[in-house]
């Protein structure tokens, strides 16, 4: 069965249509946790001349999604998914979490957008540590019985959808363009979610170097749209 097939099946297998409203409210990008004031070091990447259209954005993000720290975010969500019960072991993620962020804008990243979160999601459920982004969504996921596979994918998807919004405005590109992009990656999109769901804290890490570099070139930038 492909891995589109296998995600699909979980999806519709599920009798209770709430969950998955709560994760469609959660990732949209009208939810406010802020995500549109942020480009991953996607901005330095438009100025370094590395983005500059369709194909070197869908390149780039690619890497990010399949070998950087989407794929990371994505593993830090299911463990605490999966741990959601455990506030010791919630907080033992979201300590390694930060510590495996590569720059300080980075890091504010995922702590201000988890914030945001916590606030916006009290609706549906109260989370009370100050959690990085990922881990947040994934407590949250768990506590309103989301399934984890569905959590995951709907991250993925929204982290990228996220980052070419931000590269419509900067390189600039039409939303046309963007849309292809989107399309184009959804095979990455799909295998990196379905290759985490095996994975351990222990796989965190990445080869995504040149987009770490940018997360910490991007502090220096002189003329700056985004806050990372």
């Amino acid at each position: 069965m492909r891995v589109a097939d296998t995600i699909m099946t979980t999806m519709t297998t599920a009798t209770d249509p709430r969950p998955l409203l709560h994760l469609l409210a959660w990732l949209s990008p009208a939810f406010p946790t802020g995500g549109f004031a942020y480009s991953h070091g996607l901005e330095w990447a438009v100025e370094a001349g590395d983005i500059k259209d369709p194909e070197t954005l869908r390149e780039w993000l690619e890497d990010v999604v399949a070998r950087g720290s989407v794929r990371s975010d994505t593993i830090l969500l299911r463990q605490a998914y999966r741990n959601a019960s455990d506030p010791s072991a919630v907080r033992d993620i979201a300590a390694l979490a930060l510590a495996a962020t590569p720059s300080r804008e980075r890091r504010d990243e995922a702590l201000n957008q988890g914030r945001a979160f916590v606030l916006a999601v009290a609706p549906w459920t109260q989370i009370t540590d100050n959690l990085p982004y990922a881990v947040a969504v994934g407590v949250a996921a768990a506590r309103e019985h989301i399934p984890e596979d569905d959590g995951a994918l709907g991250y993925v998807q929204a982290f990228a959808a996220n980052l070419i919004s931000a590269a419509v405005r900067l390189v600039p590109l039409g939303q046309t363009a963007g849309l292809r992009v989107l399309a184009a990656l959804e095979p990455v999109i799909l295998s990196t979610a379905e290759e985490t769901k095996s994975a351990t804290l222990d796989d965190i890490g990445g080869c995504a170097f040149r987009s770490d570099l940018a997360a910490m070139r991007h502090e220096t930038q002189y003329t700056r749209l985004f806050r990372s």
